[in-house]
């Protein structure tokens, strides 16, 4: 069997390497954490809670926070943690500490979405030069590695963003691609959700023609690493996303199809975008079609 290989190494790093790098003046480090509290019922399916707080509590050294909902967010969308405009972004961005020079370290707690999400806005402005932690907080905490509960600003930086319009789409997007052969819809979240089972986001069920490829099953639950690159390749050729141009991932809000995006970029696809909002706008739209096991 021939062997597997990323298709940017870079864009993961190990603790390991983290540790030996933390004085790099360059480096922008950044705890991407975030709490969703599910309220079934409300206008939406979860609140979206910031870590901040726990941030402060202990963090790696250096490490800034990234506010998603309060800093990245379109607070104007019925959905939680809606893309904000490229403007908006940038300039988010760039108070806290990027520029185009730098590189930069994602991690976050429980899940690696938070930072495969940043991870992947940062392509959609044109920045390659940022890695996801593989393991997260957990793994640099397991490993008993030095915690801090201060930390200094980065300095304000300077981005020059290249959009990437592609890397979002929306649901006329993925309307228009319900009968294209070509594209593969691949849904992230759990197996209970995608079969109907689970009727979290309203109506039961998934995005017609949509593949199950579950985030948290490409995630080691003892270690939060990932699983080795070979098994990970398996699983999405398991899952049916194999011989298509085009892939669009989905979930409950563009959070946790950003790990499926992260790792079919990674292992050679070309044409990936993920749909912004996902179930917690298809979801409760009697206009959408959808289908259930």
């Amino acid at each position: 069997m021939s062997q597997t290989y990323l298709r940017n190494p870079d864009a993961l790093v190990s603790t390991d390497w983290l540790a030996d790098n933390l004085d790099d003046p360059s480096l922008r480090i950044y705890d991407c954490s975030t709490v969703l509290e599910f309220q079934p019922g409300g206008d939406r399916p979860y609140r979206v809670v910031s870590c901040a707080k726990e941030h402060a509590e202990g963090h790696i050294p250096g490490a800034a926070y990234l506010d998603l909902q309060a800093d990245f967010s379109d607070d104007a969308s019925p959905y939680g943690m809606t893309l904000a405009a490229p403007d908006i972004v940038t300039a988010a961005f760039e108070r806290a500490g990027i520029g185009d020079d730098n590189r930069v370290i994602l991690y976050s707690r429980r899940s690696p979405s938070w930072a495969t999400r940043f991870w992947w806005m940062l392509r959609w402005l044109g920045f390659d030069n940022a890695a996801v932690l593989d393991g997260g907080f957990e793994a640099w905490q397991a490993e008993a590695r030095p915690l801090a509960t201060t930390s200094a600003p980065y300095p304000p930086g300077k981005l020059t963003p290249d959009l990437r319009p592609a890397l979002f789409v929306d649901k006329q997007a993925v309307l228009a691609a319900l009968d294209d052969p070509d594209t593969c819809i691949v849904n992230a979240l759990g197996r209970d959700v995608f079969s109907g089972e689970n009727p979290r986001y309203g109506r039961p069920g998934r995005i017609p023609r949509s593949i199950s490829l579950p985030q948290v099953e490409l995630v080691d639950p003892e270690s939060h690493r990932f699983l080795p690159v070979e098994q990970i390749a398996r699983a999405v050729s398991e899952a049916g996303a194999d011989g298509h141009r085009r892939h669009i991932t989905y979930c409950g809000g563009g959070i946790f199809a950003t790990v499926d995006a992260f790792w079919l970029h990674q292992l050679g696809r070309d044409d990936i975008a993920v749909y912004e909002n996902s179930m917690s706008e298809w979801g409760p739209d009697p206009a959408l079609p959808i289908e259930r096991d």
